[in-house]
This record gives C-alpha cells, structure tokens and sequence, in this order.
C-alpha cells in the first residue's frame, strides 16, 4: 500500500470562505468516492493554530505505485488541483507502509 499525503498552505489574503476555497474544498470531498483507485480518503481543515502549520490536508491510499498513478491522472483529481492552483501551494509524501 502507497500513503498520499498532501499538505496545503492558502496563499497570502486567501481565507476559507472565499468562493474558489469553498469550491475547492467541494471538490476534493467528492474525489474520493469518485477515483477507484482510492482505499482510503480523509480530508479536512487544520485544527492546530500554530505558525508553521499547513491549512487543509489530504490523506489517502493506494494499492501500488500503479493505482498511484492512475490517481494523480483522473480528470476529477486533474480538476481538483487545477482549482487549488489558484489560491493554495502544498506539499506532497507518497510513502509505503
């Protein structure tokens, strides 16, 4: 099994009820019933107000490296990244375990 984590920060001035962050937490809490691939999938807000803490985190797994792949490709997921590009940067770790 593959862990995706993802850790987004909003960008400068970008607050949570701003229409594209609303759309784009929509979207991600329907990727997961939408992408096959997907064993799990968690997302959610930050609940710790520390400085150097990430805003919104995604946590998912896979079956291999394959299924990983064919994940980062679906549209829906392509869809969903193409929104938080416009007011969000991340980090990704895609680990076994």
């Amino acid at each position: 099994m593959i862990r995706h984590l993802v850790l987004f920060k909003l960008n400068e001035g970008v607050e949570r009820d701003d229409p594209r962050v609303v759309a784009g937490v929509q979207a991600f809490e329907e990727l997961g019933a939408l992408v096959p691939e997907l064993r799990s999938w968690e997302c959610a807000w930050n609940i710790s107000e520390r400085p150097i803490a990430y805003d919104y985190a995604i946590n998912s797994s896979v079956e291999d490296t394959d299924a990983l792949q064919r994940y980062l490709e679906h549209p829906a997921h392509q869809a969903g990244v193409g929104q938080w590009r416009e007011f969000a940067t991340w980090v990704i770790a895609d680990y076994p375990f």
